[in-house]
């Protein structure tokens, strides 16, 4: 079953997250995920949003999802989003 990971981002240093950006795609591209979107103009039709960018990844499970979040790769990549960004990052299974 997939599974989707949403990362809500809002970015307070655009040169530190562009390290971050720079080295997603060759950590990403070794497993077995699909990013669906990218965005930073969100069109809100409830609520608040308040957030600069939206990520949504598509992976094959849940295993799969973890296995690329949990990766040590990822793990030193993903440093430089914890010092550029507030992000709330969410797994949610598919139907």
């Amino acid at each position: 079953m997939a599974v989707y990971v949403i990362a809500q981002l809002n970015i307070h240093d655009r040169t530190t997250y562009a390290k971050y950006v720079s080295g997603f795609m060759d950590v990403f591209s070794k497993f077995a995920g699909k990013v669906l979107s990218v965005d930073e103009a969100t069109n809100t039709l409830e609520g608040e949003w308040n957030y600069a960018r939206s990520v949504l990844l598509e992976f094959p499970s849940e295993g799969d999802a973890l296995a690329w979040y949990n990766s040590a790769p990822y793990q030193e990549l993903a440093r430089h989003r914890h010092a550029a960004s507030d992000a709330n990052i969410v797994l949610l299974k598919g139907l």
